[in-house]
């Protein structure tokens, strides 16, 4: 079962490693001096994340508490990269609102710990690292570690190549494709998991590790032979850790039968996928709102059976093709889009929200923090192994009507139709106030007459109670989306 490896009990010995234990680091000019909620979140980070036993879809922690990750990938500091800056303050918005979880590239040029040469690894960039974790635990922040990330060996963007890797440059491949078949590539690789794991694997503020990043994209690679073998090799080096694997942009129908080998591969503990809006991608359903093509990428991986959590991993909006960030975002004060990828996954069968990826280019530049609070807000109290949630929906003539049956809560999230990033950022209409709706219930649900109903503005960040009346809950007047929560047995 995936998250279900045995934890080995390891002396932690920082010194040993060649790193300062991360638990007395200062942070330099990343100093935080935690408050009362930064201690209590300290305080909770002695427990690893694992896929629940309760529930394979969902996460927990390893001390029996659910854990949904609200968060979003931060891949690294803005340049010119010096010192954690800026993230540093990134993470502590994420935190203030109740935000858990953050993804960064470990091959990017802060924390690229292989910077120079092939198999050569650098304490200083380890440091750097050990620093971020530290500053993610007194947070109360879990940090998703993607190792790799670059496409090809020689050509390409700077970003995306590694020539140190080639025989002629003292490295073990004469390409990438023999980076990942050749035996001297793999057995480089594994050197680099384990030098990573020695240090990291028993750091609770490790989420888990993630091989590549869209490792199919690397130009003549056999990602999944490679992949396969790595993530055993991760399984045996760091099991308190998930370990898992990402794709390319679902955005095509050729993608589906990749992704659904990604979701069945073994020692893949988390079924990935990644969408954006994009006006250039072959599928429809990646041209239109941002609800539903966030919400139909889960269903499309939840349909593959995968037995284990599904996470929106990537997502937001680009221009044609992924030839940048949307200009769009420029206009959306109001963070619509943040606001589709956050609720429509986990309201979709998600094991938590959707991440979006333009966290410095749409979400600090519009300071749109708030709404990882308002999500944490409508979920709040809510243990979804406990509820094994069945997703579904509602027909309702103006709102698509999103909801999530448990065992002992209801939730629903409504998104009206007539509010698209179309209509409100490119044709510049307003929301309209939906007035004199009201949501009609499972016939199932138990206990309505001594249920607990509530209804959530995400966009006033206010709770109003509800009622039932033969089976319907009228909504009080709302703009764009509501949530309704009805706590049947308490």
């Amino acid at each position: 079962m995936p998250g279900a490896r045995p934890h080995r009990n390891c002396e932690t010995d920082s010194m040993r490693r060649g790193v300062p234990p991360i638990r007395v680091l200062v942070l330099g000019a990343a100093v935080l001096l935690a408050g009362v909620a930064g201690a209590a979140a300290a305080d909770e980070m002695t427990a690893f994340v694992r896929t629940s036993p309760r529930d394979a879809r969902y996460f927990e922690l390893t001390d029996g508490r659910p854990y949904v990750p609200i968060g979003l990938n931060i891949v690294q500091p803005p340049y010119p990269y010096k010192d954690l800056g800026a993230m540093a303050t990134w993470i502590e918005n994420l935190a203030k609102g109740g935000g858990n979880f953050i993804r960064i590239w470990m091959g990017a040029k802060y924390f690229d710990v292989e910077p120079e040469r092939s198999g050569r690894y650098d304490p200083a960039k380890a440091q750097r690292l050990a620093e971020l974790l530290a500053l993610c635990r007194t947070r109360g922040v879990r940090v998703k570690m993607c190792i790799e990330s670059f496409r090809t060996l020689k050509g390409g963007k700077e970003w995306s190549r590694k020539p140190m890797h080639l025989v002629e440059n003292g490295g073990p491949a004469t390409d990438a494709a023999d980076f990942f078949a050749g035996q001297a590539g793999r057995q480089q690789f594994k050197r680099k998991l384990a030098w990573l794991a020695d240090r990291f694997a028993d750091e609770p503020a490790v989420f888990g590790w993630e091989l590549w990043n869209e490792v199919n994209c690397v130009r003549g690679a056999d990602w999944y032979a490679w992949s396969e073998v790595m993530l055993a090799e991760l399984g045996r080096l760091a099991p308190k850790n998930l370990a898992m694997q990402s794709l390319g942009s679902f955005d095509r129908a050729g993608a589906r039968d990749m992704y659904r080998r990604l979701v069945a591969l073994p020692g893949n503990d988390v079924a990935q996928v990644h969408r954006y809006l994009d006006l250039g991608a072959a599928l429809e359903v990646c041209r239109g709102p941002v609800d539903v093509l966030a919400a139909d990428a889960v269903r499309e991986i939840l349909a593959m059976n995968p037995g284990r959590p599904v996470l929106l991993a990537e997502s937001g909006a680009v221009e044609p093709s992924h030839t940048g960030p949307l200009k769009l975002y420029a206009k959306d004060n109001a963070g619509i889009i943040l606001h589709d990828v956050l609720f429509a996954p986990f309201f979709a069968g998600a094991a938590g929200p959707g991440h979006i990826w333009h966290w410095d280019h749409y979400v600090a530049t519009n300071d749109l923090w708030w709404h990882v609070a308002r999500f944490a807000e409508a979920v709040k109290g809510i243990d979804p192994p406990a509820e094994g949630f069945t997703p579904g929906m509602i027909q309702h003539p103006r709102l698509r009507m999103y909801t999530l049956v448990g065992k002992h809560t209801f939730l629903a999230w409504l998104r009206d139709t007539k509010n698209t990033w179309q209509t409100e950022l490119a044709d510049g209409q307003p929301p309209e106030t939906i007035r004199g709706a009201a949501l009609t219930l499972p016939a199932a649900l138990p206990g309505l007459e001594a249920a607990r109903v509530r209804t959530y503005d995400p966009w006033q960040n206010r709770w109003m109670p509800a009622t039932v009346t033969d089976g319907r809950v009228p909504l009080p007047p709302f703009q764009r989306s509501l949530v309704v929560r009805v706590d049947y047995k308490r």
